[in-house]
């Protein structure tokens, strides 16, 4: 019998959702929402939870086997001194087409004036003047896991030129070129779109400075939905504020929430969205849970396994 703690803002909601599965062999033993409620010792053997809470009970949990994370990402797990003697599995594979809606709206936004043609209307003046189109129009990608691979294929469904860069893979068909290492100048130049999807790691910290965005032209958006600590903000800063960059779309900060002082609140051309891109929704998650349970219980690789050394 494996034994299941539940471990999130919404326990309760997961707690019903496998329950109605009738999952072979698996007791939940515990649903709740405040760690302190978890008690050392505990025969727990598989952990379902948000990051940040688990990070919170490893060490009350001996007989801990896997985790499943309600987030992509995976930092509060990779503090120094926290055990890595279990399987983690993240939930990287269910926000892809949530995020495709949120970058496409954006940038749909851009191309055809959408707040402006608003800001005519409030004003009542008739602007007929033309807009743009994405069609043609280049985008890079900045990580393709599972969601630039989204983003890739519904770039693709608008007539978009793709490209990719990431560490290893080349395996997307939706990418027309791919780029990797130090090519980093050949992959931005000439770009009309950049959106990052890199998780949080030591290569990643401020990849996004003022070199790679002065290769960037005048005209391009750039769009953030991986991790705060990629992006130099002073750098981003200086480029909406100087047009060496057109428009910025920020989902994610290196601090959360943003603070009210921050120089961000006021940089023009900017676009805040307090990372709501892509809400975890629990219906999705569970269906993630249930599929990697059945693997776990036939003793099968599971899906989205986290290497500890990477990051991610």
């Amino acid at each position: 019998m494996n034994n299941l703690i539940i471990l999130s803002k919404n326990a309760d909601e997961y707690h019903r959702l496998l329950e109605a599965e009738h999952l072979s062999d698996l007791k939940i033993i515990k649903t709740c929402t405040d760690p302190d409620q978890i008690i050392s010792g505990s025969p727990c053997n598989i952990l379902f939870g948000d990051t940040s809470l688990v990070s919170m009970v490893l060490h009350k949990l001996p007989q801990l086997q896997w985790v499943q994370t309600t987030w992509a990402g995976v930092e509060p797990l990779l503090k120094q001194g926290l055990r890595r003697d279990y399987q983690l599995t993240n939930a990287r594979v269910v926000f892809g087409p949530l995020m495709s809606e949120y970058v496409f709206a954006y940038l749909l936004q851009h191309e055809r004036r959408i707040l402006q043609r608003y800001e005519a209307q409030k004003k009542k003046i008739w602007d007929a003047s033309i807009t743009g189109s994405l069609r043609g129009k280049s985008i890079g990608l900045l990580g393709v896991g599972s969601i630039g691979v989204h983003l890739a294929s519904t770039a693709k469904q608008f007539g978009m030129h793709v490209r990719g860069y990431s560490r290893t893979s080349r395996g997307c068909k939706y990418v027309d070129q791919y780029f990797h290492g130090e090519d980093l100048q050949n992959f931005t130049s000439g770009l009309d779109y950049l959106v990052n999807s890199l998780p949080n790691t030591q290569d990643t910290w401020h990849l996004v400075n003022s070199e790679m965005l002065s290769w960037l032209p005048s005209n391009a958006v750039f769009v953030n939905v991986g991790r705060g600590s990629t992006v130099d903000e002073s750098a981003l800063v200086a480029g909406l504020t100087t047009g060496k960059i057109a428009e910025a779309v920020l989902d994610v900060f290196e601090q959360e929430p943003l603070p009210v002082d921050h120089v961000f609140w006021k940089t023009p051309h900017l676009i805040i969205t307090s990372h709501t891109a892509a809400p975890s929704l629990p219906i999705d998650l569970a269906s993630l849970f249930i599929e990697n349970y059945h693997r776990y219980s036939r003793n099968l690789p599971l899906n989205h396994l986290v290497d500890f050394a990477r990051g991610y």
